[in-house]
């Protein structure tokens, strides 16, 4: 089927979960590093997401990685009276019971006393309880009380819920505020970002067996991928699993935005947020050539209708009155075009901010000053407060230069850098960014932060950015499987650092663990998972070692915070 025409010896985007597909992006590793350390230090641990977010793919890499001396039990249908959940426990525990009797006290005692005889094995017992946000506040309150058997060191039981985000505000009653109070280790899954999703995708083609170049997925269909989603990984199975099959009918190897559409359309059933937008733009473009019409038939009014009537005396009672109507017919044309000139001028857009005045806040035509702020910024000392680029430790650091075409790029670098732009009398300006939304750029001005929308500043900007980041002396741009130098060595030192492993992959020569080690890093980082030392890798690895300051991430709530602070 279209399996073969993509070159996959498996569907990459089937639902069921699948331990060879498994997508740990950096937030499931912390999340999966709480939930083990709430394990391990008794009480209750919280693992809580929207449905879709991987909270099965976090239970099964725990489970799989509890001590063999485990016993667990684990209860999907919590929906069930304190007795009902109580005897589900013992059963999945092998908790031997007079099914006669499935009193509270009676299913508690002999609960308790199973788990005294299993710490004097040497065992430890774990309850995970998964979409808990449907247990009631009695089942919840009973189930606290099962963790007051304790020895003098330890809880006898741990105890696991995983719920949807209502969890949360369950646990947030104040019947709950001790059970709330006993949870060690407590988090909650996001939805995959951009980046996680391009990776998560590229990761699951690549275990279904598709080569590099037959990538059926362009970055700008993934980005539209998660615009759909939201970046709940169920979403993007389902919708790339219809974007193949589609694809396939089409015979093409490659997903355009008409399949895209199509199978949107097929997998939701409504419009799409894109669509919306641009059905509202097309509004909008027609309401802006309505008002263009008005305004030629008004600017014709007024032309061809006097203010006044002319004179008109010396005529005849039948011209009077002919020439009244005209003029009242003239007067109603007047009356007319003056409404239609209050409501198009209401209509029209508000007078747009004076740029000029934008840029001269932000920037500075002292490049010097601000390459300096660009130093003090990320933390590097100059030691030429004249040429401070050139006063860099170039075996550590130095001053790159780029040409950038698009937000993508800006965005890609993740850099905070200068900025170059024009000013109406065509001089040339610089500005500090430090941060990027989706729709505005954050800049450090004289220590002060300030916000512009990215509409008011790319007609400014000519594409030079100057950054700063660390980059090892020698580096050309790229190692692979086969070089042998020094270089190599560093590489393979730094992926130590990140694993906290006491010695690195490899020295000296490239090797395939050191390639495939590599990889991973980029898969989980939206690179082309080619095992290449290049460039970007570089930055997302000094990144994720703390040696390079990405740029600010402007959510929301700072945002809001910038725009009522600058009154905009």
């Amino acid at each position: 089927m279209y399996h073969e025409f993509f070159g996959l010896k498996e569907p990459a985007f089937s639902i069921a979960v699948n331990p060879r597909y498994l997508f740990m992006s950096d937030q499931h590793r912390e999340a999966l590093a709480h939930l083990l350390y709430g394990i391990q230090n008794g009480g209750f641990v919280m693992l809580t997401g929207e449905v879709g977010t991987g909270k099965t793919t976090i239970i099964r890499c725990l489970l799989e990685q509890l001590p063999d001396n485990t016993d667990i039990a684990i209860i999907l249908n919590p929906m069930a009276s304190a007795p009902e959940l109580l005897s589900t426990i013992c059963d999945e525990l092998g908790v031997g019971y007079i099914a006669d009797e499935l009193t509270v006290k009676v299913l508690t005692d002999a609960l308790n006393q199973f788990l005294l005889d299993n710490h004097r094995r040497g065992r430890k017992t774990v309850l995970l309880i998964d979409e808990a946000q449907l247990l009631k506040v009695p089942v919840l309150e009973q189930i606290r009380l099962l963790t007051n058997l304790e020895t003098t060191t330890e809880k006898l039981l741990q105890i696991m819920l995983v719920g949807q985000p209502e969890l949360k505000k369950l646990l947030a009653r104040p019947a709950l505020r001790q059970l709330s109070q006993r949870i060690t280790a407590r988090f909650h899954l996001e939805a995959l970002s951009l980046v996680e999703t391009k990776a998560y995708i590229y990761h699951r083609l690549k275990v279904a067996g598709v080569a590099d170049h037959q990538m059926p997925f362009s970055d700008s269909i993934i980005k539209k991928i998660h615009e759909f989603s939201g970046g709940i990984p169920r979403l993007i199975n389902v919708i790339c699993e219809r974007l193949l099959l589609g694809a396939y009918a089409q015979n093409r190897h490659q997903i355009d935005k008409q399949i895209f559409a199509a199978a949107v359309k097929e997998v939701a059933g409504t419009a799409t947020h894109q669509e919306e937008k641009e059905a509202a733009a097309s509004r909008t473009s027609w309401h802006a050539v309505f008002v263009g019409l008005v305004l030629m038939v008004m600017t014709v009014v007024w032309f061809l209708v006097p203010d006044h009537p002319p004179a008109n005396a010396g005529m005849t009672n039948a011209q009077h009155s002919s020439t009244d109507t005209n003029v009242l017919a003239a007067g109603n044309v007047l009356d007319a075009r003056r409404t239609v000139s209050s409501d198009v001028a209401s209509s029209m857009p508000s007078e747009a901010p004076n740029v000029e005045n934008v840029l001269t806040s932000l920037a500075t035509r002292d490049q010097i000053a601000a390459q300096l702020a660009l130093f003090k910024f990320t933390g590097l000392n100059a030691v030429d407060k004249k040429s401070p680029c050139t006063s860099l430790n170039k075996s550590t650091y130095e001053c790159a230069k780029a040409r950038l075409d698009s937000w993508d790029e800006l965005k890609e670098l993740n850099r905070p850098g200068i900025m170059t732009l024009s000013t109406s009398d065509k001089k040339w300006v610089y500005a500090l960014l430090i941060g990027l939304s989706e729709d505005h750029a954050l800049f450090l001005v004289d220590g002060v932060e300030k916000v512009i929308t990215w509409g008011e500043l790319v007609a400014q900007w000519n594409g030079d950015f100057l950054y700063v980041w660390s980059r090892p002396a020698g580096f050309d741009g790229s190692l692979q499987v086969g070089d042998r130098s020094e270089l190599v060595t560093w590489v393979a030192e730094q992926f130590a650092k990140l694993d906290q492993q006491p010695a690195p992959l490899t020295r000296q020569f490239f090797t395939d663990r050191l390639q495939k080690r590599i990889e991973l890093f980029q898969a989980n980082n939206g690179i082309l998972p080619d095992g290449i030392f290049n460039e970007q890798t570089l930055r997302r690895l000094n990144e994720a070692l703390g040696m390079d300051k990405p740029l600010a991430e402007l959510n929301e709530q700072k945002l809001q915070q910038h725009i009522k602070a600058q009154g905009l």
